[in-house]
């Protein structure tokens, strides 16, 4: 009888404890059936993930750093993954050395910006661009945009801006005065003299960073070698040419300079900004990239852009088109699931459009529907009537030293005959690195 007993007491036993696992079991594959649909179920530990992005873009911080927060709520809600952002965002004078360190010494951003025009190609060679081609945003690029970012038939990049640049003027001021956009250099100093007349200040100058003054390159150097010295680029990079066939840049700097703001040196392009919004010049050799702090100090600023007469040649008085800012993905990455995830996200069709807008860029894909600009749509009359070039491929290294030797050139310190021999050596220096 104990016996039997004792039988029927572990058979019950052994049932009980069958059922509890049977139990435990239908609600696990409750639970992963959950966590599946929702990226991750209340029970399931979130995977850290801390993504390293550099944005030598300061002025734009809160704009993207609102965007980010949309990206890290997104890869949470869809994937169960916690991402900390390790945001570096320097000033464009000391960002490329920056880079270059954290490249040098294996100490890669996962996602970095690049100059599409003067960077991806040394970059690329360098092997410091992940090959994007079969990302989901390559399909969305406008195709005039895509051939910007693609090198040896690969897309390496997601176009941040795409610029339509030479100088900014004052519409108000301009309208009052009853001034246009002069054509040749001569009708630039007209219009100084009209402006002087009216004691407006003709030009704000905004030297403090040295990628102020390095402007003055790309835009006579493209100029001129559409103009009349078509092959002097490709002279350039062969150890052929010299800045000595380019002396004519200095008369529009000249002129520049010495019809300019006070103070030159000690203003910087956010201060520059708030006193171009005040009226305390009427043009800005400078680009749109800063109509955002423009507005941001008046919001009904009229912004005019037009391109810079660098002699008495109208034919070489044209608008310079270019990609610049480019995000791009290092092969180095050890999240690069994630990185590819947040370059992925910039063109996404919920979030693009508005994150262009607040940063006042232009439309580069073919799910932008904003409207333009328009600042942008006066450049756009000089780009359909022909009056354009695509930005002349110089260096990085060479943008660098033109910056620091045009700030020496301005107070003093450097005469012409100086930045000629700076620009050379710059440019050999770079083809000795690079050939």
């Amino acid at each position: 009888m104990k016996k039997s007993s004792l039988v029927v007491a572990s058979l019950l036993l052994l049932m009980s404890v069958l059922l509890a696992a049977c139990g435990g079991s239908n609600a696990d594959n409750g639970n992963s059936s959950s966590s599946s649909s929702q990226g991750g179920g209340e029970g399931e530990k979130a995977r850290e993930v801390t993504l390293k992005l550099f944005i030598p873009q300061p002025r734009l911080k809160d704009e993207y750093d609102a965007f980010i927060q949309k990206f890290v709520e997104k890869e949470k809600a869809e994937k169960n993954i916690d991402v900390k952002i390790q945001l570096e965002m320097p000033n464009a004078d000391n960002a490329p050395q920056i880079l270059k360190t954290r490249l040098a010494s294996n100490d890669a951003p996962d996602v970095f910006t690049v100059h599409a025009i003067n960077e991806i190609p040394t970059f690329y060679k360098a092997g410091y661009l992940e090959d994007l081609s079969d990302q989901p945003f390559v399909d969305k690029l406008l195709d005039s945009v895509k051939e910007s970012v693609t090198i040896d038939g690969k897309v390496v990049g997601v176009p941040m801006e795409t610029l339509m640049w030479g100088y900014l003027y004052n519409k108000k001021i301009f309208a009052d005065l009853g001034l246009t956009p002069p054509t040749t250099i001569s009708e630039m100093k007209e219009t100084i003299e009209i402006l002087k007349q009216n004691n407006i200040t003709p030009f704000l100058l905004t030297y403090k960073e040295a990628w102020m003054p390095q402007l003055f390159v790309p835009l006579t150097v493209g100029a001129l070698t559409n103009s009349e010295n078509e092959d002097f680029i490709d002279r350039m990079y062969q150890d052929n040419g010299s800045f000595s066939e380019m002396k004519g840049m200095f008369e529009i700097i000249d002129l520049v300079n010495a019809n300019g703001t006070d103070r030159a040196m000690e203003i910087g392009p956010d201060e520059g900004s708030a006193q171009f919004a005040e009226g305390k010049a009427a043009m800005w050799v400078n680009g749109p990239w800063h109509a955002e702090t423009i507005l941001s100090a008046d919001e009904n600023f009229e912004i005019g852009v037009a391109p810079l007469p660098v002699n008495d040649n109208p034919e070489a008085t044209m608008i310079n088109l270019s990609t610049s800012t480019t995000f791009v993905v290092s092969p180095e990455s050890k999240n690069k699931d994630v990185a590819l995830d947040f370059i992925n996200f910039i063109l996404d069709d919920e979030v693009t459009n508005e994150f262009y807008q607040s940063l006042k860029f232009n439309p580069v894909a073919k799910n932008h529907t904003f409207e333009s600009y328009p600042w942008v749509n006066d450049a756009a009359e000089f780009v359909k009537a022909g009056k354009a070039y695509q930005d002349p491929s110089i260096p990085q290294a060479v943008k660098d030293e033109s910056g620091k030797v045009l700030q020496a050139y301005y107070t003093g310190q450097a005469k012409q005959d100086d930045v000629i021999s700076s620009l050379d050596k710059a440019w050999k220096d770079f083809n000795k690195i690079n050939k």
